[in-house]
């Protein structure tokens, strides 16, 4: 194992990207002390920490024609484009069995970045069981308009992409000074003022705090990104991202984008194998 941070950004479906990449460490055998998931890289950080090789993808790509996984029919239900009964509870425990156990010989730390909607931080909930933390899971997945707020204890959160969408600095914060970081956007992306900031603070008028955050989402991102540049110039960060920009959608259909995307990333990881050992045994 080595003593390094793996950090992983959301993207909604575009994370397939990540699965490629976590793909290819696990036949490599390659795992991290201290590990930071963001709504969909906390999803596929599960299944990379149970070292179930190709459920992550398998978990992206095999339900895409049923209406319960996501879509119209689930938002319109149940209040969450990504079923939360199909995702969360009859995938893991039944149609493609989560590895507790393996889970469970983990011996490093992980977390998954949820957002507090009535402070608006950031949190860091350390998995520790997934059949309790898989909430936490959700919770840093579900994004605004779209799902349904998910209570933890006494407070309520969604998607930890609001408040903190790529945990650099947290495991910096935490005393990693090697960290592994993959993002699902391509080189030179910089994000743009979002586009329903009106619908957000209607339907969060309970939590301004939402509203706040989103408003100021995109310049605290790409200051992120600039801080992120730095940081693999002074060698304290190994970045994979995608080469070019993905016809993948947050939310899509098309097995065969996703298929494309999927390989990119365990290619781009298989590419840079021997840079990516040099870096960690430094």
């Amino acid at each position: 194992m080595y003593q390094a941070g793996l950090v992983l950004e959301g993207g909604g479906m575009k994370g397939i990207y990540t699965a490629g990449v976590l793909e290819f460490f696990l036949d490599k055998e390659i795992e991290f002390s201290s590990c930071y998931g963001v709504s969909a890289g906390a999803c596929h950080l599960c299944s990379f920490l149970s070292k179930q090789k190709k459920r992550a993808y398998r978990v992206a790509v095999n339900y895409l024609d049923n209406k319960k996984y996501c879509g119209a029919f689930s938002l319109l239900t149940t209040g969450d484009l990504f079923g939360v009964d199909m995702c969360y509870d009859l995938i893991p425990n039944y149609l493609d069995p989560y590895d507790f156990e393996a889970f469970d010989r983990y011996e490093g730390k992980a977390y998954a970045v949820v957002t507090n909607i009535r402070t608006g931080e950031a949190e860091y909930i350390q998995l520790k069981d997934m059949h309790e933390d898989i909430q936490a899971v959700r919770a840093s997945s579900s994004m605004p308009l779209v799902s349904r707020k998910v209570k933890i204890g006494d407070e309520y959160y969604l998607d930890g992409g609001i408040s903190d969408s790529i945990p650099i600095r947290k495991s910096i914060a935490d005393g990693n000074e090697k960290n592994v970081v993959i993002l699902t956007k391509e080189a030179g992306f910089r994000r743009k003022t979002e586009s329903h900031l009106a619908l957000i603070k209607a339907r969060y008028a309970r939590y301004p705090k939402v509203y706040e955050l989103m408003k100021e989402r995109d310049e605290q991102y790409n200051k992120t990104l600039d801080y992120l540049e730095e940081q693999e110039k002074e060698g304290k960060a190994f970045i994979f991202r995608p080469k070019k920009k993905s016809p993948v959608g947050r939310v899509e259909k098309d097995k065969s984008k996703l298929d494309a995307l999927y390989k990119e990333g365990y290619e781009d990881a298989q590419e840079r194998y021997v840079e990516l050992l040099e870096y960690l045994s430094r």
